[in-house]
């Protein structure tokens, strides 16, 4: 019942992990539902009080289940840490992986920009380097996959970064460290070279599921490269239909 609600709750408020999971077999589903229910529960935490402090306590929390349920102590009554409690059981390096990524969103609880590039990498890492990994390891990646997935995940991060800026924005966020129209198609020029060297590398097949989840980044970034006035005014993305086109392609075929 528990990875049903998962699956749900992944439904509504992470369609595009839904939609990407569910071209997942089935044996995969079990281990993708809870990870990404458990990320869109964390990404919410930061948001659901003005009041910074009071948002820290929600991640902390967070982080404090996740030790516990890779210490074998199960938190019942809630769907997401009954679900990733086996998970985290028995791999305790994907409840570290998801602690990192509830630390980096601590960024999202207050209005401070980012000190320096390097402290913007490292949150794209810890948010989409970590999530993706945890998931590939949950399928069976070795570690010598590591590098190439984390490549992948900080290109469809960004993509999925460039998309969020203008809501972030509105927010009172300041999303980026130089914001330049030039400087922004560099970074996602990085982005694009990423993705191609995490391609080159290869991913082992039983992983490549939890990559789908950045199928369309490629074609975001380059459209952010070629028209960066693109990402302040939120037109980013492709339709529905080649989304889901390039989803059943990237299924059938087995790429990322």
């Amino acid at each position: 019942m528990s990875l049903t609600a998962c699956a749900e709750m992944v439904e509504k408020g992470d369609p595009d992990r839904f939609a990407a999971t569910m071209a997942a077999p089935p044996a995969s589903r079990a281990c993708l539902w809870p990870l990404y229910a458990a990320n869109l529960e964390i990404a919410r935490a930061p948001w659901a009080s003005s009041e910074p402090m009071v948002a820290e306590m929600r991640l902390q929390w967070w982080i404090d289940t996740l030790g516990e349920l890779a210490r074998g102590r199960e938190r019942s009554g809630h769907a997401v840490t009954e679900a990733l409690a086996p998970i985290l059981a028995a791999d305790p390096e994907i409840a570290r992986l998801l602690q990192s990524l509830a630390e980096a969103r601590r960024w999202d609880c207050w209005r401070e920009r980012f000190e320096d590039r390097t402290a913007f990498d490292a949150y794209l890492d810890a948010t989409a380097g970590d999530l993706m990994w945890a998931a590939a390891r949950a399928l069976g990646a070795p570690a010598a996959a590591e590098a190439a997935v984390r490549d992948f995940a900080w290109g469809a991060g960004l993509a999925g970064w460039f998309r969020a800026a203008p809501e972030l924005q509105a927010r009172g966020r300041i999303p980026y460290v130089d914001s330049r129209p030039e400087s922004l198609a560099a970074l996602a020029a990085e982005g694009r070279a990423r993705i191609a060297r995490a391609r080159a590398a290869g991913i082992p097949k039983a992983a490549i599921p939890a990559l789908w989840t950045g199928t369309t980044a490629d074609t975001i970034l380059t459209q952010a490269v070629t028209a960066p006035a693109r990402i302040a005014a939120g037109t980013l993305g492709i339709s529905p239909f080649r989304k889901s086109a390039t989803l059943a392609w990237s299924a059938l075929t087995g790429r990322f």
